[in-house]
């Protein structure tokens, strides 16, 4: 199994809802009103005054065959509002029972 973590703009997040149930993922944790800034050229999301923009997160874990179907929405969410910003990065999960 897999962890898929996935780290966007707000205003994306029916987005990437859409992505896992079209997939058919139903099980997902998600983190809202998120403050950082990416490491590749990004700009701030803060939340603030000058870097008014807020980030949401949604990690799910999924059988190793489903990874690709996600990055690969993922990669398509990315490319059409490639001036926002989404990143997704995987863990191998162990699952203790």
């Amino acid at each position: 199994m897999k962890a898929v973590f996935i780290v966007y703009n707000q205003a994306h997040t029916e987005k990437v809802e859409y992505i896992f149930k079209t997939l058919g993922i139903d099980g997902y944790t998600q983190w809202t009103n998120m403050k950082g800034s990416g490491s590749r050229g990004g700009v701030p999301h803060l939340g603030t005054h000058t870097w008014p923009e807020i980030n949401s997160a949604t990690l799910t874990v999924v059988e190793d065959n489903m990874v690709k179907d996600v990055l690969d929405s993922v990669r398509k969410m990315d490319e059409v509002n490639n001036d926002v910003g989404v990143r997704a990065f995987v863990w191998d999960i162990i699952s203790v029972y």
